[in-house]
């Protein structure tokens, strides 16, 4: 693939020194309140900068809800949380059909003491009608209430009686999962799974970290956060994300980064042959350089290099390569199978 890469100009220029100035403040804003995770901060507002889903996976008490309600007042986005439950239909999600009455009658058939009046069906929304949803233990409810979010997150629209509704923009799902409590759950489908840009694995605080949070949460701590941007500002610098140029070998990276997960192709790497039962798809290369855009504006560069796909690769692969048994039988997680992918594939030669 030849080179092809182009260069940003004029506004386009301005407008990305203000993204990374506001990165840093929105960071800085988030460090108030939430303790620790830089790393999963840093992911989560790549995320945020290309509008994509996130998957949050950690043990309870880790502050993934407070991260998530934390970002949203940052942001100044309206914000829903949504907690799953085993008996959680998709009505609950998305809003019913409800029989009212038009304003000024006085009743009308099936009514009573009046004449005249007229009753029609209107769509209540749901609690998906917000710009940031937290969907707390998403794996507790059952499929047919996943896919009511699956339309929301991919298609920024829901159905209710074959009415369309519109979701506002911006629109982004951040779930939560448990990983060690299994009882009551349901699996997520793969096509949901892909739905999410990343699947970030939050883990415990160091010792210092700990301790900070410890101290901090038992004593007074009046916090006041003051929203970054407006909504039109942050539509804005996602719009500048797609038009950041990229080098075609950056692509052939994030391409055979996606394609070495795939056993039984000639690109597969040899550890995705012996523990890897299901690879990623082509979405995978499309979230890789999609995220090193985010990168790239985050750190002020005007292009994507290959170490910004190499950074968003593990989030991006983490929840679409499938291990086998083999792999369980020997003891290897998938994030060990992705990162020795990732080590594996060199970078493409540029001009190749």
């Amino acid at each position: 693939m030849s080179e092809g890469i182009g260069q940003l100009e004029g506004d386009d220029v301005a407008l990305l020194a203000e993204a990374s100035r506001g990165f840093e403040r929105l960071e800085s804003e988030i460090g108030k309140v939430v303790i620790g995770q830089e790393q999963t901060v840093r992911a989560l507002l790549t995320a945020v900068f290309c509008e994509g889903h996130v998957l949050l996976v950690g043990v309870p008490g880790l502050a993934k809800t407070l991260l998530v309600k934390t970002l949203s007042r940052v942001l100044g986005w309206e914000f829903r949380r949504i907690q799953f439950t085993p008996d959680m239909m998709p009505a609950d999600i998305i809003g019913m059909e409800l029989l009212q009455e038009e304003p000024g009658g006085t009743g009308g058939a099936g009514g009573t003491g009046g004449t005249g009046g007229t009753r029609r069906m209107r769509f209540v929304p749901g609690p998906i009608f917000a710009n940031i949803i937290l969907a707390d233990e998403i794996n507790r409810t059952p499929p047919k209430t996943q896919s009511a979010l699956l339309e929301a997150m991919q298609e920024l629209q829901v159905t209710s009686l074959g009415e369309r509704h519109e979701l506002d923009r911006p629109f982004i799902v951040l779930a939560t999962r448990n990983p060690i409590e299994q009882e009551g759950t349901y699996p997520l489908p793969e096509a949901q799974l892909d739905r999410f840009m990343f699947s970030l694995w939050m883990d415990y605080p160091d010792v210092a970290e700990e301790e900070r949070v410890v101290l901090e949460t038992t004593a007074p701590r009046p916090i006041e956060l003051d929203p970054v941007f407006t909504k039109a500002q942050v539509m804005a610098f996602q719009s500048l994300v797609r038009r950041v140029p990229v080098s075609g070998h950056v692509v052939s990276y994030a391409v055979a980064l996606a394609r070495a997960t795939r056993p039984g192709t000639g690109a597969s790497s040899d550890l995705a042959t012996r523990y890897v039962q299901w690879g990623a798809g082509p979405r995978a290369g499309q979230q890789m350089v999609l995220a090193g855009k985010a990168l790239a504006v985050l750190e002020g560069e005007p292009t994507v290099a290959a170490r910004h796909i190499r950074q968003a690769a593990p989030h991006v692969l983490r929840h679409r390569v499938l291990t086998n048994y083999q792999a369980a039988g020997e003891g290897i997680s998938t994030d060990q199978v992705v990162a020795g992918i990732i080590e594996e594939i060199s970078e493409p030669r540029i001009g190749r």
